[in-house]
């Protein structure tokens, strides 16, 4: 029997910030108020993420410049991951560097192989101001990365180099430019 309720079961599916839109590549602002603002934020940004089928959302992707990202995500041995943090810190990344297929909601239809350890742990708040730890692995550990990359500014994309960086650019361009057809 359920105690508490679904995540964003009670939130509103909100747009989902494009490429190109300036609040994905500015560093978000800290939270300072953990208010009910803050707990409504959050259940939409878990219904956002579960309307577009994702397993991570950082607020920018929502057009809200702060520093909170939302998770439901598997890890490697595909244990469900369930939650949020508030002002992420990401504090230690360990293990190996491996190159896997990355994706995110705000360049929809591209993936390429990126570069993130396989281990990463973020110190945070929770919604009511209590401090969490979020330790992960394996492609948990890449889905934590990816978030607080966005809360800095940063997409998938900017981590690509090479040949691989240069294709992607290309898709990006593409997909930019029929969207804007």
């Amino acid at each position: 029997m359920r105690h508490r309720s679904i995540p964003g079961a009670r939130g509103r599916v909100r747009p989902l910030t494009l490429l190109g839109d300036p609040v994905l590549h500015a560093r978000c602002e800290d939270v300072t108020d953990f208010g009910p603002e803050l707990a409504r934020l959050v259940e939409d940004m878990f219904a956002t993420m579960y309307a577009a089928r994702g397993v991570g959302l950082a607020a920018n992707q929502v057009g809200e410049p702060l520093r909170v990202f939302v998770y439901d995500c598997p890890d490697d041995d595909d244990v469900r991951h369930l939650g949020h943090v508030v002002n992420p810190r990401l504090v230690g990344t360990d293990g190996i560097v491996l190159r896997g297929p990355e994706g995110c909601l705000s360049l929809p239809g591209l993936e390429a192989g990126t570069e993130r350890y396989d281990e990463a742990v973020v110190e945070g708040f929770t919604t009511e101001g209590q401090p969490v730890t979020v330790r992960g692995t394996g492609f948990f550990a890449r889905c934590l990365q990816h978030e607080a990359d966005h809360l800095d500014g940063r997409v998938y994309a900017d981590r690509v180099t090479g040949l691989r960086g240069r294709r992607l650019a290309r898709q990006v361009r593409r997909a930019a430019w029929s969207g804007s057809r």
